[in-house]
């Protein structure tokens, strides 16, 4: 059944339809909300409220909006929601980037592309090292870039219903992905180590 499909038979009252959407849509939904928050605890927190939104809103969906869409909508929100009460913090947690090295399942999606654990200690090391890197770098990244670099690489999402969930027409989401990914680049680039001798 499409995710569409078992929105409806949600709206009527099955309660495992709603079970498989968040069974299908949990992970990748997880890690978007880590990327983009860097903490897992507070990923796992906005994880659970957006299930909840999805719960609390699911009368007004229309069978005509793409659920993944309306889904990502609502997390997308609340990550900027934390955004702004953050900033008006004047302090920030000193356990939180401990919290999100440690946490279980930290491995991020893309340093999961880079290679695995099967090579020896030392190239998972390296491994762990570059997905810090890059986890860094994305942080790092003003918050446009990354919502859009978040939603196409880590959710798969294509760039018109990227720009559908972030109001934006398609030719500002592609312009924020190039300018992200040109700013991934840069900040990777920095971080490669100078030719050394040959082993």
């Amino acid at each position: 059944m499409t995710d569409e499909s078992l929105m409806a038979a949600y709206q009527r009252g099955d309660l495992q339809a709603f079970a498989l959407l968040v069974e299908r849509h949990e992970r990748p939904l997880w890690n978007f909300l880590r990327r983009f928050v860097n903490d897992v605890a507070l990923a796992e927190d906005l994880l659970q409220e957006t299930f909840m939104r999805v719960v609390k809103s699911a009368a007004s969906w229309k069978a005509q909006a793409k659920f993944s869409t309306w889904l990502y909508t609502i997390a997308r929100n609340l990550c900027i929601d934390q955004q702004r009460r953050n900033a008006l913090r004047s302090t920030s947690s000193l356990d939180a980037a401990a919290r999100a090295a440690d946490g279980p399942d930290s491995a991020p999606p893309l340093g999961e592309r880079i290679a695995g654990d099967d090579r020896g200690g030392e190239a998972a090391a390296i491994t762990q090292q570059l997905a810090a890197q890059i986890d860094a770098a994305i942080a790092a990244l003003p918050t446009a870039q990354r919502e859009v670099f978040l939603m196409r690489e880590v959710l798969g999402l294509p760039f018109a219903e990227i720009a559908t969930a972030l109001g934006e027409n398609v030719a500002t989401v592609k312009s924020r992905m190039r300018y992200a990914l040109t700013h991934l680049r840069d900040a990777l680039a920095e971080n490669e180590p100078s030719g050394g001798e040959a082993a």
